[in-house]
C-alpha cells in the first residue's frame, strides 16, 4: 500500500511539472502527441476511481464497526444546519427591517420562514448531539455498590459481581480500541484524499474533503486523549475492587472451610457417641432421651458457632436481645413456657418417652403412651384403657400436649421411675344372707393367682425407690375390702397389674370370680330390688330410686 502511494505521488509530481511546462510553452504543447495526453488522462481518471472506491470501503468499515462515525455525522449535520438556520434568520430579520416589502420580498420572506421552520424541526431531532455528543460513548459502565463478603452465600454473589465488572471493563476497553482503529482508518483515508487532491489538480471538492477529514481526525484524537484518561481511572478502580473482592473471597472461603471442618468433626463425634450409647445402654427409653439431648446439643452448638463466626458485633446482638426479651416473653408467653416445660421434663425426669400417662384437661381425660417429647409439645398415642371404655368411647388417637401444661394441668404417670404396675380394683355385691367371707376369700385367692408375677416385680421396684422417695406403705399383696352397700355387702378386690394392660387382667379375674361364685350355693349376687304393697289400707311407701349400674 505504501509502495503504491509513493509511486502515485511521484507520478503526480511528474504530471504537475509537465503541466507547468505546458503552460509556459503552448505552441510546443500543441505539437505534443494527442494520444499520450489521452492515455495520461485515462490513467488519472482510473486512479481516481480506484482511490474513491478505497475511501468508500473505509467509510463502510467504520460505519459497520463503530457508532462513532454515525455520532460524528449527526454532530456535523447539526453544525451545518445551525449555520444555515443562523443565515436564514439573518435574512428574515433584514427583510423584516424594511419599511416596504415588494411582492418578491414577501414571497422570499415566506420561503425563508418555511425553510426556518423545517430547519428548526431538524434541529430538535438532533438536539441531543448539541452538547457533548460523545458523552455516552466516553462514559464508563456504572459501578454498582460493592458487596461485602461476610458469609459463604455472599461468595457466589461476589464472584458474579467480579465477573460482571471484568466483563464491563473488557467492553469499555473494546470501545477504546475501536476509537483507535477508527482514527487509524481515518488517517488512511486522509492519505487517499491527499493523493486524489494531487491527481485532480487540486480541485476544490477534494480540498473540502481533505479539510473535513482533518477536522474529524482532530476531533477523534482529542476524544481519544479524554478516553485514555477516563479509561485509566476506570481500569484502576475496577482492578482495585476485583483485587479486594478476591482477597475477601479467599478469606471467607478459608473461614468457611475451617467452620465446615469443625462442624463435620462434631458431627462425626455426635454419631460416635450415639453409637457408644446405643451399644452399651440397654434401656431404650433412656437411650431415646439421651439421643434427643445429643441432637439438641449439636444443633445449639452449630447455631452458636455460626452466630459468633458471622455476626460482627456480638455484644450488639446481646444488647438487642436483652431489650427484646421482655417483649418476646409477653408476646410468646405460651411458647416460652413450653420451652421451660420441656426443660423441666427433660431435667426433672417426671415424664419419659414410653411412659403411660393420664392427662386431664378440664373435664376431658386421655390415657396413652408418650411417643415423643419435642421442644414445644409431648405426643401421646391413646390406647384402649378403662378410661376409653367407660368415658371417651374412643381410642387410637394421637394427642398433642403442650409442654407448658405440666405447670397448670394434672398429668398422671403410670410408669414413673421404672414402675410398670398399678393398682386396679374390681367391685361386686353379694346379698346380706350370703357367705360374704367366703366370697372375699375366693376373690383374694383368684387375685393372688393372677397377679403374683406383678406383685414380685413391684416389690423389687419399690425397694429400689426407697432411697429416692419416702415410702411408708409398701405392701404389694392383693387387698380385699368388705363394705356395707344398699343392697348387700360390697366386696372390693385390689391387685397389682401391668400399667399397659389393665383391661386384660381385669377381664380374666372378673370372669374367674363370677364362675367360682356361681358354683357356691351359699353365695348370691345382689341386684336392685323393690317392695310392692297390695293392701289398700296400708299407705304405699315412697320407693327409692335404684342405681342404674352396679360395678
Amino acid at each position: 500500500m505504501i509502495f503504491r502511494l509513493c509511486v502515485s505521488l511521484l507520478f503526480s509530481l511528474n504530471l504537475a511539472f509537465a503541466l507547468a511546462a505546458n503552460e509556459g510553452n503552448t505552441t510546443e504543447a500543441n505539437r505534443s502527441d494527442p494520444q499520450d495526453v489521452q492515455n495520461l488522462q485515462q490513467h488519472v481518471l482510473s486512479r481516481l476511481v480506484q482511490l474513491q472506491s478505497q475511501a468508500d470501503a473505509i467509510d463502510r468499515e467504520i460505519l459497520e464497526k463503530s457508532v462513532l462515525a454515525k455520532i460524528y455525522s449527526n454532530y456535523s449535520t447539526l453544525k451545518v444546519l445551525q449555520k444555515e438556520y443562523e443565515t436564514i434568520q439573518k435574512s428574515i430579520n433584514s427583510l423584516k427591517l424594511k419599511k416596504r416589502l415588494t411582492s418578491e420580498d414577501q414571497a422570499l420572506l415566506a420561503n425563508l420562514m418555511l425553510e426556518s421552520e423545517t430547519l428548526q424541526g431538524k434541529l430538535e431531532l438532533l438536539s441531543e448531539y448539541e452538547k457533548d455528543p460523545f458523552k455516552k460513548f466516553l462514559e464508563p459502565p456504572k459501578i454498582e455498590e460493592v458487596p461485602t463478603v461476610g458469609n459463604p452465600f455472599a461468595i457466589i454473589g461476589a464472584i458474579s459481581y467480579r465477573e460482571k465488572l471484568i466483563s464491563d471493563q473488557e467492553e469499555y476497553l473494546s470501545r477504546y480500541q475501536t476509537l483507535e482503529s477508527v482514527i487509524e482508518k481515518l488517517r488512511s483515508k486522509e492519505k487517499i484524499i491527499q493523493e486524489m487532491y494531487a491527481l485532480s489538480g487540486k480541485e476544490e471538492k477534494y480540498q473540502k474533503l481533505l479539510r473535513e477529514i482533518k477536522e474529524e481526525i482532530t476531533t477523534f484524537t482529542s476524544l481519544l486523549d479524554i478516553f485514555k484518561t477516563t479509561q485509566n481511572v476506570y481500569s484502576k478502580k475496577v482492578d482495585e475492587i476485583t483485587l479486594s473482592l478476591k482477597q475477601q473471597i479467599a478469606v471467607e472461603s478459608k473461614k468457611t472451610v475451617y467452620i465446615g471442618g469443625l462442624i463435620l468433626f462434631f458431627l462425626f463425634l455426635l454419631f460416635f457417641v450415639k453409637y457408644i450409647v446405643k451399644r452399651y445402654m440397654s434401656d431404650m427409653d433412656r437411650y431415646y432421651t439421651v439421643n434427643k439431648a445429643l441432637n439438641l446439643t449439636f444443633i445449639v452448638f452449630v447455631i452458636f458457632t455460626l452466630l459468633f463466626a458471622y455476626i460482627q458485633n456480638v455484644s450488639y446482638l446481646v444488647t438487642i436481645l436483652g431489650f427484646a426479651s421482655a417483649g418476646i416473653a409477653i408476646a410468646m408467653k405460651d411458647w416460652f413456657m413450653s420451652v421451660m416445660g420441656w426443660f423441666v421434663i427433660v431435667v426433672g425426669g417426671a415424664i419419659h418417652v414410653g411412659d403411660r400417662v393420664k392427662f386431664v384437661r378440664g373435664n376431658v381425660e386421655y390415657v396413652g403412651d408418650i411417643v415423643d417429647i419435642s421442644l414445644l409439645r409431648m405426643t401421646m398415642h391413646e390406647d384402649v384403657t378403662l378410661t376409653t371404655t367407660q368415658i371417651n368411647r374412643r381410642a387410637g388417637r394421637i394427642i398433642f400436649i403442650p409442654n407448658n401444661f405440666i405447670f397448670t394441668d394434672m398429668i398422671s404417670n403410670y410408669a414413673h421411675a421404672g414402675l410398670k404396675t398399678v393398682w386396679d380394683g374390681i367391685d361386686f355385691v353379694v346379698t346380706f344372707d350370703s357367705n360374704f367371707k367366703k366370697a372375699a376369700s375366693i376373690s383374694k385367692e383368684i387375685a393372688k393367682k393372677y397377679s403374683k408375677g406383678y406383685t414380685d416385680i413391684t416389690r423389687k421396684q419399690l425397694n429400689k425407690l426407697r432411697s429416692q422417695y419416702h415410702m411408708k406403705n409398701t405392701n404389694v399383696e392383693p387387698r380385699i375390702f368388705t363394705l356395707i352397700d344398699t343392697y348387700g355387702m360390697k366386696i372390693s378386690v385390689w391387685y397389682l397389674t401391668n400399667s399397659y394392660a389393665t383391661l386384660t387382667l381385669r377381664s380374666t379375674i372378673s370372669a374367674e370370680i363370677i364362675a367360682r361364685l356361681q358354683e357356691e350355693e351359699d353365695i348370691n349376687l345382689a341386684f336392685p330390688t323393690q317392695s310392692v304393697y297390695i293392701d289398700k289400707d296400708v299407705p304405699k311407701p315412697q320407693m327409692e330410686a335404684a342405681p342404674k349400674d352396679i360395678v
